[in-house]
């Protein structure tokens, strides 16, 4: 649930008032007393007797919603004709579409489009695949594949309930980077299943998003694609969150002057955005991490270590500490959760040393309430719109695909993503850098561009695989 009101509980309720009286007027207090904000007011019809006006105001949930109508009714002279949430009208029929790129006006660009032109076209991509990047839509297209096992944070809700997610995301893909991008939602979750129907549909895609896949079963699918496919398989749960933490860490620890190689850094969440968050922190040098998960300190004297938790043990924690969350926190120069919310307080990041960066990653809810951290840590992120420092995935996303599809790359390394949190972190210039402005807004015009320049860059070289760093 939302603290404050917010856009993702907008609605616009279409009521009509006496021409003459002072519901009008009552309107808008009448939304602010049921705890609402009004974003519009906009009489539709106007007559001599009554008018018909649109108020528009955000709420906290569902439940907040209902009672700012209740509230509205109660107004004398109101009569509620239609509520209307906002959010579930922007999604009727769906967020995208295809069209042509070509003009379809006549008989010769019907033949030339299509058949028999198109023939020409197909036979040459026959005798050298390669074409196919150059003559159709494979060079800016990526398959968004989710299984529908951890969507955002609602879990397992299978792939139609996904499916919405994906076309955000294929929208975003759009409208910041100018790719082409397609949902996949399977109706599958077993692995050779998810790896097979990849592998079928990858001639047609220049790049796949695995979006929304569960741990520890994400990680298998990733790596069985890598090695299958000639085109770059990027998890975006994974390595978007991770250079969207490094970036952002990189400018915090420039606010508090400490460096990455000298300072301690606690994390909560060892799942796939947390092994991620961790792969990418070690190999940009940080070199004392303790990761925790809900059992506590990963460590190698722990006996219910899989794969994924052995490779941390083996690369973490040196020291072999074997406690709880609090205590790995206290002490500690920073702190990274991609995890669950609620689980620190105040008090604990008083613990932390001075100087201290947070991340609470968790969404909508945080690891710790942001306000109560700010009052102990020097710099604070989260992962929602309604603080300042949010951290979101579409900062990466859209310009690694961008260089990646620019640069015809065939796979994703390390050095690409440290390309790309470097360039991220540069974003925010010197003059603008301060413990609320450490990472630059969605909407900034020269976050995709530099991120894209940065892959294209870097794939033009040698370079390792990410699972070696």
């Amino acid at each position: 649930m939302a603290t404050v009101p917010s856009v993702s509980y907008s609605i616009t309720v279409r009521l009509e008032v006496p021409a003459g009286g002072k519901a009008v007027s009552q309107l808008t207090h009448a939304v602010e007393s049921a705890g609402g904000v009004v974003t519009a007011l906009d009489v539709t019809n106007a007559g001599h007797e009554k008018l018909r006006i649109d108020v528009t105001c955000a709420a906290r949930d569902t439940d907040h919603a209902q009672a700012i109508v209740d509230q509205l009714e109660a107004v004398e002279g109101v009569v509620i004709h239609k509520v209307s949430d906002r959010t579930f009208l922007m999604h009727l029929g769906g967020k995208i579409e295809m069209k042509s790129k070509v003009p379809l006006r006549n008989r010769d660009e019907l033949s030339m489009a299509y058949t028999p032109g198109v023939a020409r076209v197909s036979m040459a991509i026959a005798r050298n695949k390669e074409d196919a990047r150059r003559l159709t839509i494979k060079r800016n297209t990526v398959a968004v594949v989710t299984d529908g096992s951890a969507v955002l944070g609602l879990g397992n809700i299978g792939p139609e309930a996904a499916l919405p997610v994906m076309e955000g995301k294929a929208a975003l893909f759009k409208r910041f980077a100018g790719i082409d991008a397609w949902p996949i939602c399977l109706d599958t979750q077993d692995v050779d299943e998810i790896v097979r129907a990849v592998q079928l549909i990858a001639p047609g895609f220049g790049g796949i998003n695995l979006e929304d896949i569960g741990a520890p079963r994400c990680f298998e699918v990733e790596r069985r694609l890598r090695e299958l496919l000639d085109i770059p398989v990027f998890h975006d749960d994974q390595h978007g969150t991770a250079i969207c933490v490094l970036a952002a860490l990189t400018n915090a620890l420039r606010v508090v002057d400490k460096r990455i190689e000298d300072v301690r850094i606690t994390m909560a969440g060892a799942g796939a955005a947390g092994n991620a968050v961790l792969r990418l922190l070690l190999a940009s040098g940080a070199r004392n991490v303790i990761v925790c998960d809900y059992l506590g300190a990963v460590h190698q004297g722990r006996d219910d270590l899989d794969d994924s938790l052995r490779w941390i043990a083996d690369h973490t924690n040196a020291e072999g500490y074997s406690g709880d969350l609090r205590g790995a926190v206290k002490g500690a120069d920073v702190f990274v959760g991609v995890s669950a919310p609620g689980i620190l307080t105040g008090d604990d990041i008083a613990t932390m040393a001075p100087g201290a960066v947070v991340f609470a990653l968790a969404n909508p809810e945080p690891e710790v309430s942001p306000d109560d951290a700010r009052e102990h840590a020097a710099v604070v992120a989260t992962g929602r719109s309604d603080y300042p420092n949010q951290i979101n995935n579409v900062l990466a996303f859209p310009g690694v695909f961008r260089g990646l599809l620019d640069a015809q790359a065939t796979e994703v390394t390390s050095e690409m993503l440290l390309a790309a949190a470097g360039a991220l972190a540069a974003v925010v210039t010197p003059e603008e850098l301060g413990p609320n402005y450490i990472i630059p807004s969605v909407f900034h015009p020269d976050v995709a561009s530099a991120v894209a320049a940065a892959v294209r860059e870097s794939a033009g070289g040698r370079a390792r695989g990410f699972t070696e760093a």
